[in-house]
């Protein structure tokens, strides 16, 4: 295929997507949640949103013509698929068979039924491409991968797939700074990076910094919208525990009724816990976060992504900042 068939065929898989009715996405979602339960309606939904935010024509012509694809020897590639959030390995997918690589999938346990599903709409739309893409439960005679998982499990990786050429990612998490002159639509919409996919996401937000003197409390009343999240069963496990945890050890917090908020140094908080850190000078906080560089996905606030995009990359925005397609143009 020619990159401009590829381009066209994603460009319908938007369009598939686009038109998807409610009861489509509820029966998706329901079978999706027999496998996870964190994928519920909401977030099923907001995931295909994402996927057909990227699938415009004029993003991936933009996109993809700033490499060299069109005289690519394919290659077998692997994908080791994460689960945290809906079809989160979608871009990795794409990367390879847009590229013009072949696709040798290990979706997880917690996201096949969705990752399946997606193969079949771009394998219907685009029937050239059942050449290009095969599932497989063992990742060998592969040319290099795309490895994305847990910081114990990159090890693993790093191990397994020594001799091939490869991208393994680890656990990172998202931050959001906050200088005060924030909007109520700005403090709304960092609840969307907070509270979307219930903070399982590495784009999630789980510390925000904030100028010395500022109230946290102030914030609270704008994420009413997500109050929600606490009605979910594995959501309100977490929450009941951790404030058991501090209120046992008196360790000092707020709490919203649905987030509990912890001022510390830490970066990666755990589900329905926001860490918070003030900062007296801009100096002093880009230190800060310079040491952390290597756990950072994004950083929201001014200057930086926009509040409430944390969870809408574009094509471009590429998962620890390594390039994905440079790497498979290269191989």
């Amino acid at each position: 295929m020619k990159v401009e068939d590829r381009i066209s065929a994603f460009v319908k898989l938007g369009h598939r997507i686009d038109n998807l009715s409610n009861d489509e996405i509820d029966e998706l979602a329901g079978r999706a949640q027999q496998e996870n339960p964190w994928f519920t309606d909401e977030n099923v939904n907001r995931a295909l949103g994402g996927i057909s935010f990227m699938l415009e024509q004029n993003k991936l012509e933009k996109w993809i013509f700033n490499y060299s694809v069109t005289n690519i020897t394919p290659k077998i590639v692997g994908i080791v698929m994460a689960g945290n959030i809906p079809m989160v390995g979608f871009h990795d997918l794409l990367c390879v068979l847009i590229s013009g690589h072949f696709a040798a999938i290990k979706p997880s346990s917690d996201d096949h039924f969705l990752t399946k599903t997606l193969i079949n709409w771009i394998t219907e739309i685009e029937p050239r491409f059942k050449k290009n893409i095969e599932l497989r439960e063992r990742l060998t005679n592969i040319d290099a991968v795309l490895a994305t998982g847990s910081d114990n499990t990159s090890r693993y990786f790093e191990y397994y797939f020594k001799d091939i050429s490869h991208v393994i990612r680890k656990n990172r998490t998202s931050v959001a700074i906050l200088n005060g002159d924030e909007s109520e639509e700005d403090l709304k919409n960092l609840g969307e990076d907070i509270f979307s996919y219930f903070g399982l996401g590495c784009r999630n937000v789980s510390k925000i910094f904030t100028p010395k003197g500022f109230d946290l409390r102030q914030t609270f009343p704008h994420f009413e919208a997500f109050k929600n999240c606490i009605n979910h069963h594995k959501y309100r496990n977490n929450y009941d525990y951790y404030k058991s945890i501090y209120l046992v050890n008196k360790t000092p917090h707020l709490d919203t009724g649905s987030l509990l908020t912890v001022s510390t140094d830490e970066l990666v908080s755990p589900v329905s816990v926001l860490y918070h850190q003030e900062y007296d000078s801009v100096e002093n906080l880009a230190k800060v976060l310079e040491s952390q560089e290597e756990k950072i996905q994004c950083i929201v606030g001014k200057d930086h992504i926009h509040f409430g995009m944390a969870q809408k990359p574009e094509l471009w925005d590429y998962a620890d900042n390594v390039d994905t397609v440079k790497f498979l143009v290269e191989l």
